[in-house]
This record gives structure tokens, sequence and C-alpha cells, in this order.
């Protein structure tokens, strides 16, 4: 139906590859101008067509150093002894240890040809990235947990901090460059003007689905089928709980609603920082 209305008004011939089939959109016609303009319109359908899709992949720095999984499970277990009669704290809102991360960002990536093309991209990106580790390891410290909303009270994501030990935001300078290549070449949307890395420890979807992963760090984003915690004393309590401190080393394209043998998600790709 879109197909024959955009061929009848760029007056060109738009031929797509059956549903299940790797290829490419072709677009034929008598003038330049009408082919160029056809190749735009399916380019801004492809890219509303991805906004409305759930994301396939996130870039990610992963936090499941085991110094790391140790000081979370102590926290989870200290949190649940003295804070489990607070509303809507239970085991199962719980970050699964393997899989603690910081996100930098999600994909939909639409097939594999778009898997392998964000690979690539993050290949490219390798110099850029060394450049601000200066080719070494970043060491970092997980210490603290915020939350992002208004009302302690009603908290649904619960993140732990990442900082630099030196100090410096290199790890920011990292996040923004990546979003930055990511979306000048249309795999990722620009939400704000720093990117907010977020290592979640607690989320409200996980009750429901423990592989849930929130879209980004926006306020509830689908408040009506989650079912908020009050955080007031694990805040007052836990606000400056210390989880470990390792070298960070990579950043990596994962794969959502996957696991690989170190109980991480499977990656699309990856780029050490030394």
């Amino acid at each position: 139906e879109t197909r024959k209305r955009l061929e009848s008004e760029t007056k060109t011939s738009i031929s797509i590859p059956k549903q299940g089939v790797e290829g490419q959109i072709v677009i034929t016609g008598a003038h330049r101008a009408a082919v160029a303009s056809a190749v735009t319109r399916v380019e801004v359908l492809i890219d509303s067509f991805r906004r409305k899709q759930p994301f396939t992949h996130f870039l990610s720095f992963a936090l499941n150093h085991p110094q790391v999984q140790q000081g979370f499970l102590r926290f989870r277990e200290q949190v649940l002894e003295l804070c489990g009669q607070d509303a809507g704290v239970d085991e199962s809102i719980f970050q699964n240890p393997a899989k603690l991360h910081l996100t930098i960002g999600t994909l939909a990536l639409l097939n594999e040809q778009e898997v392998t093309r964000a690979s690539e991209l993050l290949q490219q990106c390798r110099d850029a990235i060394r450049d601000i580790t200066e080719a070494k390891p970043l060491p970092v410290e997980v210490r603290g947990i915020e939350y992002m909303n208004d009302d302690p009270s009603m908290v649904d994501v619960l993140y732990a901090k990442v900082t630099v030990r030196d100090g410096s935001e290199k790890l920011q300078q990292i996040a923004d460059r990546l979003v930055e290549y990511f979306a000048a070449a249309g795999l990722m949307e620009r939400e704000r003007e720093r990117v907010k890395i977020h290592g979640t420890i607690m989320n409200t979807l996980f009750r429901k689905d423990p592989s849930a992963e929130d879209k980004g760090a926006s306020a509830r984003p689908n408040a009506k089928d989650r079912e908020a915690f009050n955080a007031k004393n694990i805040l007052q309590m836990f606000g400056e709980v210390y989880f470990g401190a390792f070298e960070l080393n990579s950043v990596q394209i994962s794969q959502r609603f996957s696991t690989d043998s170190t109980g991480y998600y499977s990656s699309a790709g990856r780029v050490t920082f030394s």
C-alpha cells in the first residue's frame, strides 16, 4: 500500500526483498531527482519504523567483575534483611549479578546486515576511544546509589554510581563520543546533550520479566505495567554503599535477551581500551 503510493507520487519503481530475505531495496526511475526523492522518503519510513521497534541491542560497559558482583550480592542481602518490609521491595526486582552493566544507548538493528554495520562502526571508534583512555584500562569504582524520578517513596529504577578513580570524565567522554557516532550513522537516537550512563541494580520491570531492560534513563516509561517501591530507607542506609572497584577495559554491543558463557550478554562486537 505504502509502496504503491510512493511509486506513484515519485514516478519510480521500488523493489523490496520479501519478508525474511536479506537484500537491498532497489529504486529505479527515469529521472535522477525522482529516484533521489524516493530514496529520501524510504529512509524516512525506515527511520520511523526503527523508532517503533523494540530495541534489539545496546552499547554497554560490563560491571559484572567478581568483586562488584560480591558487593552487589552483599547489598541485596542487607536490603532484603533491613528493608524487606518496605512497600514493593522484594528479591524479584534486583538485577542478575552476572548481568550488571552500564547502558550507554539502545539500538534497534533490523537485520543481520545492520548488526554487522553496527559492529564495524564500533571498530571505527577504536582510535577515538583509545585516545581518551590513553590506550590503558580505566580504573573505575562502583559506589553509591541514585534514582531518577521525584519521589523516593515511589521508585521504579535504582542505579549504581560509577566513577573513574582518577576523578576524570573519561567514561562520560567515551559514552558521548559513541552516541555521537551511532546517532550520526542513523542507528541510535540522541536523547540529550550528555549521555546519562546508568547502571541498573533494581528495576520494577524485573518483577514480571527478569530479562527486562529499560529503554533509557527516562522516568516511568510504562508506569501502568509496574509496581513502584519505597526506596527511602534504602537510600538512607545505603546511599554511599561500596560495591567494588576494577579495571574496565572494553565497551561492547550487547544483544538483548541473550547470555554468554560468563552469564553476561552475548556480544555483537567489542572494542578494548588497551
